[in-house]
């Protein structure tokens, strides 16, 4: 039975797809609403100058013109009337254009019928005025973000509505899930994007020095200390400070960042001026922090503090349908490199698709690099793929971990007895761990770089690690880089 239309209720709907004119149509009158439809941007302007409309339902891309452009006239013309977008380029960059420009609500096609009507009629109740914002820049550049599932659209829609705002986000998933990624696309996109972006890994960090880096320290501060040291804090003033892996902080550190957040000062390690906390926290974890809570490794009221707005990152397998894009988009990469040009055929991106991935985007990275350097084939086949997928998931023959472990062990066992002994009775000055994997990361890299005759894109692969992340071991390591002669 149809609902008569109340005043009030009309609907401007934009849509250059007749079927989608009409079935909206006949929806939106079963609610109650009038509805006015049109396949031309023109003529929804015109609509709109005339005052016509209470609410507007609009796809982005017409013949005519793009409705995102069109957005900021309306929002200056009538500042009143809520703007709803929908578009089939379903990307993280349309959804922040989209609330740049003050839409109401953005819905990716193919959209949900029951849902649209939902939002219009929330649109049609609260009248809810926005200010148009500046766009932040061409829709052109490059994707921060990729993925078109419906599991990255409701990211996308939660990252839109936080760009101009400075509330603390906690952004959780497993490992390998891009947290990275949208803390710098939230800076990157944000009112702070003039300012540093500073991220720490508190994974990687001495329990000893986290204060330290995050607070900074003066000269003369700790044995060590021969000069100041700006930290975190003072690095990302006017940005963002992202801290990742935050559930390894230690209890003490969480206690004076609980004291920062509420205080929006800090104070140095040794200093006693208090400085002013002009920064954004964007945190991310891949563990479950009420557990940590509950087992009182984590302070709850830290956890209240910061995970304001929470956004939760899909797995690679709860979103396959963005499988291809992001292999062909690992492939281009590669290319802009320096490696040779490469696609995947159909069956090849099935194969991708029906592979687990427990190590999420970072492992499909990581495969897809190595066939750019090691296919010789222009047309990456699913032969070709499944081979290298499955010399992923089995063991090497030569591979005893159980006994590599112990002859490594005993090594570093021998090395640290011969450590203490130098030292007599007394102990050996602190960062002994640091020391250590220091000792062990200088050949392991060494010998990595000479069995791939020098190439650091081959090591970092066969290392499991990021290019950028060789490259400042063997800077700092000081590892000479040697090519054409190759390990025996």
């Amino acid at each position: 039975m149809t609902v008569t239309a109340e005043q009030g209720r009309t609907v401007l709907l934009a849509d250059d797809d007749r079927a989608i004119r009409t079935v909206l149509s006949q929806a939106l009158a079963r609610i109650g609403c009038r509805v006015r439809a049109t396949g031309s941007s023109t003529a929804l302007w015109r609509m709109v100058e005339e005052g016509e409309g209470n609410i507007v339902v609009t796809d982005v891309h017409m013949p005519d013109g793009d409705a995102l452009d069109l957005l900021p006239a309306i929002r200056k013309r009538r500042p009143e009337l809520p703007v709803i977008v929908m578009s089939a380029q379903n990307t993280v960059l349309t959804a922040i254009r989209a609330a740049e420009v003050g839409a109401y609500e953005y819905l990716p096609k193919p959209f949900d019928l029951k849902e649209l009507l939902q939002v219009v009629e929330k649109g049609l109740g609260d009248r809810v005025q926005r200010e148009a914002a500046e766009q932040t820049g061409p829709a052109d550049q490059n994707l921060p973000i990729i993925g078109r599932s419906a599991a990255m659209q409701d990211v996308y829609r939660v990252m839109a509505r936080l760009m101009h705002t400075d509330l603390s986000v906690m952004i959780t998933g497993e490992s390998g899930t891009g947290k990275e990624l949208v803390a710098r696309a939230l800076h990157n996109f944000g009112k702070r994007a003039r300012g540093p972006f500073v991220a720490i890994n508190m994974a990687a960090i001495p329990r000893e020095l986290i204060e330290s880096e995050l607070f900074g320290h003066e000269k003369g501060a700790f044995t060590g200390a021969t000069e100041r040291m700006a930290g975190r804090f003072e690095q990302a003033q006017g940005g963002t400070l992202f801290l990742d892996e935050i559930g390894d902080m230690p209890p003490e550190a969480q206690t004076r960042l609980l004291r920062v957040l509420q205080e929006g000062e800090y104070t140095s390690v040794g200093g006693r001026v208090a400085r002013r906390a002009d920064v954004r926290i964007v945190a991310a974890t891949h563990q479950d922090l009420r557990n940590l809570i509950a087992e009182g490794r984590f302070r709850e009221d830290l956890y209240y503090r910061i995970n304001v707005v929470p956004i939760r990152l899909p797995a690679l397998r709860d979103r396959v349908d963005d499988i291809p894009d992001l292999a062909r988009h690992f492939l281009a990469r590669a290319e802009k490199e320096g490696l040779p040009a490469k696609t995947f055929d159909a069956e090849a991106l099935e194969a991708l698709k029906a592979y687990r991935w427990p190590g999420n985007v970072r492992e499909l990275e990581n495969v897809v690099r190595r066939i750019a350097v090691l296919c010789p084939d222009e047309v990456v086949s699913a032969l070709v793929l499944e081979t290298e997928l499955n010399n992923r998931d089995a063991p090497h023959a030569n591979d005893d971990p159980s006994e590599t472990g112990r002859s490594l062990g005993a090594a570093v066992e021998l090395h640290l007895r011969r450590y203490f002994q130098l030292h007599g009775e007394g102990l050996p000055p602190d960062g002994l761990y640091d020391r250590v994997i220091r000792e062990v990361e200088m050949p392991l890299i060494a010998l990595t770089m000479a069995a791939t005759r020098g190439n650091q894109l081959r090591a970092a692969d066969l290392l499991g690690i990021n290019r950028n992340t060789l490259r400042k071991k063997i800077r700092e390591l000081d590892i000479p880089v040697t090519r054409g002669k190759k390990l025996m």
